[in-house]
Order: structure tokens, then sequence, then C-alpha cells
């Protein structure tokens, strides 16, 4: 799923490091030309990994800023191909390589190891130049007015692979991705900053220390929302800044899907519960009987605008991010390469739009959690699930 799909799964980073002097755009073409995608087709190489244009991974050219900026945006594409034997029929064709070889030396009962190495090498080789490589690729979108990335893909070992090329293409940066901690340390004021270190219960600043140490978070905040779900409201006021007016109203709830889990000693126990909730009763037995919310499905409204998010608690990941349709009104005369431009600005403000709703609503969570009277709403809570 790419960034100019109506539904796209993100993650997101902040970049860090020393910016170099000059032109940022045209020092980041430059990086991208030095590390862009080599094609392995005519190959026999087993993996290629490289920067793409954003809107045709055949193109892996960055010659002029047209084919990656766009205004405060650098645009462009993480590809990965890659070949791969099916195992069952590599250990074939390696019997076969084994069995005419001992055949050639009847005095051997069996291959020599340094031979067995080689035939494999060769095996492998070969059947590689005659398997064609499999594509992967996932949209990149560097804002260089807050040093934010969203990379379009949830994959542990592909996020790795893309930050290490990141931070091999852009030499003196780094990405550091926003759990959160780190989420909410950027929405925070200094207020509610200094409150948030109070309750930080890592012991560095390592982002896996962070995570791990701070849990609660996103625990707490499902929970939070699950209880204002059913009962308040629901309606919340914008208040971190984006395309929508400060002040603005907005509903949020949970519905649809929760992964919830709990540590027994037969080990980690999830509970799945899906599809339309009009009490959650399910949700709150497993919460009773000491399990913890670890992934909801988030609904955000504004007026007759929907978006809709499955949230990942552990590291606030947006899988499946869905936010309203993208409508350019069609022009025979107007440059497709315009309209292609019109088509992500509107895209982008769309997916601004969601993530500012989002981060408001955790603001609203924040505030509660770290400066209202959070022990009175935890005995609300407990009392609502006991009457469930």
């Amino acid at each position: 799923m790419g960034i100019m799909n109506n539904t796209v799964s993100i993650c997101q980073f902040e970049v860090i490091g020393t910016m170099p002097p000059g032109d940022l755009v045209e020092w980041a073409g430059a990086c991208l030309a030095r590390n862009a995608f080599r094609s392995i087709e005519q190959t026999s190489e087993e993996l290629s990994i490289g920067w793409v244009q954003l809107d045709d991974l055949q193109e892996s050219s960055f010659d002029g800023i047209q084919t990656y900026q766009r205004d405060q945006y650098l645009v462009f594409s993480f590809r990965r191909d890659q070949r791969k034997l099916p195992a069952t029929l590599f250990k074939a064709y390696m019997d076969q390589a084994e069995a005419e070889f001992l055949a050639e030396n009847p005095n051997l009962h069996r291959v020599p190891k340094p031979k067995r190495e080689n035939l494999r090498d060769a095996l492998r080789g070969a059947l590689f130049a005659r398997a064609l490589p499999t594509p992967m690729v996932h949209d990149v979108v560097w804002n260089t007015h807050n040093n934010l990335v969203t990379f379009t893909n949830l994959s542990a070992k592909t996020i790795e692979l893309f930050v290490d090329l990141f931070n091999k293409s852009f030499e003196g940066l780094r990405l550091v991705p926003i759990c959160p901690f780190a989420r909410a340390l950027r929405l925070a004021d200094e207020p509610l900053a200094a409150q948030l270190q109070e309750a930080n219960l890592a012991t560095s600043d390592a982002v896996l220390d962070l995570i791990d140490a701070n849990q609660w978070i996103g625990r707490d905040f499902l929970l939070w929302l699950l209880y204002e779900t059913m009962n308040a409201s629901a309606e919340y006021m914008v208040c971190q800044p984006g395309p929508a007016a400060e002040g603005e109203c907005f509903v949020a709830y949970l519905n649809d899907r929760l992964v919830l889990a709990g540590t027994s000693e037969n080990g980690v126990q999830k509970v799945s519960v899906t599809g339309p909730q009009d009490h959650f009763n399910e949700v709150c037995t497993a919460l009773q009987g000491g399990k913890d919310i670890h992934e909801a499905v988030i609904y955000l409204e504004k007026q007759e605008l929907l978006w809709k998010l499955t949230l990942k608690g552990e590291t606030f990941h947006f899988a499946s991010f869905k936010a309203p349709p993208v409508k350019i009104e069609k022009d025979d005369l107007a440059d497709p390469a315009h309209e292609q431009e019109a088509v992500f600005y509107e895209r982008m403000y769309t997916l601004n739009e969601g993530q500012q709703l989002f981060d408001s609503l955790y603001t609203t969570f924040l505030r509660e959690r770290l400066g209202g009277n959070w022990a009175g709403k935890q005995r609300a809570i407990h009392s609502w699930l006991a009457a469930d």
C-alpha cells in the first residue's frame, strides 16, 4: 500500500543530526542518486535495495528536484528486489548434484564439506539466474518543515532495512522512531512535558527502552478511550496544529476490532474481539480477567469526514489508516503532471488532518492521565467494568 492509496499503513521517524550546509533539497537529490536502486534482473544476485521515484518504481534517476520534491516534502520510494528459492526444490537439486558427484567419484561414500559448499554456491547461482526477483516498493515522505519521515510499511525487518539505507544515504543524519513516549513529548507543552518526564519509567533514552518501560502509555490510552466511548459524548476539540482549525469539534471512538493480551502460567494469551460492538461485553470480561488492550480500531469523525485506523498500542504505528478519498476535479486541458501533484497535496492534507485529530485526542488523554484526576478516572473505569 503506497502513500497515494486510500488506505495505507504508516510508521514515523524523526530526522536528527547535522543538516548539510547549503541547499538541503539538492544535497538530498545527490544522496538519493548515489544510493539509487539497481536492477538485478539480468544477473544472478539475490538482493538489491535502493531508492526509486515515488511515481515510477522503474525510474531510479533523480536528475532534477521535480522528481523528488513537492514543496516542503521530499518524496521517494524504497525498493527491495529479492530472489527466493523454494526450499524443497533446492534440496531436490542439491541431492541430485551430490548423487552425480558421488557417481563420478566411486571411492567416496559422502561428499566432502568443501565440495558440498561449492556445489551449493554453484547451484544457488544457477537457479538464481533462472528466477526473476520479486519487487517490493514502499513510499517515503520526508517533511522538511518538522523533520518527520513517514514510511509506508510496518514489517520490523523491512523497517530495519529502510532505516539502515536512509542512514547510509544521508550522511550525518539518522532516523529515530516516533514511539508513544516520543510522540507525547512532541505534543506536550512545557508543564505537560515535565509531568511526562516524571512518569517516564525508562532508564535511558534508547528507543527500545522507552517503548518497553512505558507500555503503560498505550494500555492506558486505549482503556481510557474505551471508557470514553461507552460513557461520554466522544466529542473532543482540536488542540494541535494542522489543517483543522484550533477548537474545532470532532468525534473519536473505538469499534470493530480490539486485541487484548495477558500473561499467565501458560505464557501470553491473546483475545481478538471483532465486529461492531454495542456494549463491549467480551472486551470487559477480558479486562476483568487481567488482560490489557494492545490494539484497536479507532474512528475519527469531523463533520461528514471520516478517518479510520488500527492503532498498535506498543509502537503507535497506524495500520490500515483510511482517510477521506481524494477528489480532484478533472480538466481535459490540465497538465497530467500538475494533476498528479494536486492529488499528492490533497492526499497529504487529508492524512495530516487525520493525524492532527489523533494527536489532539492523544493530548486530551495525556492531560487527564498526567495532570488530571487519574485516580478518580481509574475508580470510575473499575466501577464500570465491575457493573458490566
